[in-house]
């Protein structure tokens, strides 16, 4: 059975006109705002978020303010119907919203999308059985979740279309759509010195540390030696990928020059550092200082309120099956593009201790 989701008014509406598209049943243009809101019972504002949803998919093309948008030549050709091959970055991937929905919206769009049998974890993110994995999956395109830069590197050598989602794309003539969280991050970092905290560690995944630093890492030991701090391993450490790993790393953080303040990386992740402070005695803000760099709908019914790296999933899975109609009619698309995100100030951010 596959996984439901209630549509919204919009999606609605934009499956509709899509369907009706298509068909060839609205001519070369579509009909204006108003006619469209009176003959099919919605508002404007409805209106005009569908229309904006499928220009995003290439279906219509603006002309201009107070110009009916025009239905694109490629409706008429032949879309062809692709095997999108979704490879996760982890098991619970499968029951993520923003996955889920992203499944939902490429067989809405027409295609046979599914997720891959492995994910990059259950294959060790290792470049040589990942590729004998690709290699005998019987797909027309890839969407690779949060993928290694020599994962990537590998799979922009192949014939098979590739968009990465999240990972380390930058540089690789391959399509790709992410997130622009080092902004926010820099934020959260110069609000917690000028509380007074010199001690700051991130926790990240080790396909974000290894080669070097990816993008959002190096930032954040970029806007650290900003301010004098003189940055090294401590501050980007090395940690086994499990749950006693994790431990022995945290183990050893606290051991000597305990941190006054930690960014780390996905939710469960945090989660599992808060009980671990918890068991020790320390407590957010009181003894240290705390920001996840990933949004979790659970966040704000903490208290104190989590603080945390925010942003809208909407636009990153709309360009994936943009990408994924592009391929469909033969267009080479290997743009790359950015998501904004924010910093969402919470209680766990508090003054440095003594």
């Amino acid at each position: 059975m596959k996984p439901f989701r209630a549509l919204t008014a919009v999606e609605q509406l934009a499956a509709y006109l899509r369907e009706q598209i298509i068909a060839g049943s609205m001519g070369e243009n579509l009909p204006g705002v108003n006619r469209l809101a009176k003959e099919l019972a919605v508002s404007p504002k409805t209106i005009i978020a569908a229309v904006a949803q499928l220009e995003h998919e290439g279906l219509l093309r603006g002309q201009g303010e107070r110009r009916r948008c025009q239905i694109t030549p490629q409706v008429e050709k032949s879309k062809a119907v692709l095997r999108v091959g979704i490879l996760l970055y982890e098991p619970m991937d499968r029951v993520m919203t923003d996955k889920v929905d992203l499944l939902h919206r490429l067989e809405q769009a027409g295609h046979a999308p599914f997720f891959a049998e492995k994910t990059l974890q259950e294959l060790g993110m290792n470049v040589g059985r990942v590729a004998e994995f690709a290699r005998k999956s019987k797909v027309d395109a890839w969407v690779i979740i949060s993928g290694s830069r020599e994962i990537l590197e590998w799979f922009a050598t192949q014939p098979v279309p590739i968009i990465a989602q999240f990972g380390r794309p930058s540089g690789l003539p391959i399509a790709g759509m992410g997130v622009r969280k080092s902004p926010a991050m820099r934020e959260a970092v110069r609000k917690m010195i000028a509380l007074g905290h010199k001690r700051i560690v991130m926790i990240a995944r080790e396909e974000r540390r290894k080669p070097k630093p990816a993008l959002f890492e190096q930032a954040f030991l970029d806007e650290l030696e900003i301010h004098g701090i003189k940055t090294g391993p401590y501050h980007l450490p090395e940690w086994e990928e499990s749950v006693a790993g994790y431990h022995r790393c945290l183990d050893s953080l606290f051991k000597h020059t305990p941190p006054t303040a930690m960014i780390i990386c996905e939710p469960r992740m945090f989660i599992s550092a808060k009980d671990y402070f918890a068991q020790k005695g320390i407590i957010a803000p009181r003894d240290i200082s705390l920001v996840c760099d990933d949004p979790d709908q659970a966040f704000s019914w903490c208290d104190p309120a989590i603080s945390h790296i925010r942003w809208n999933h909407e636009p990153i899975v709309r360009r994936v099956v943009n990408w994924t109609n592009q391929v469909a009619r033969g267009v080479v698309d290997k743009r790359q593009g950015l998501a904004l995100a924010e910093f969402v100030e919470g209680g766990t951010i508090g003054p440095a201790p003594r």
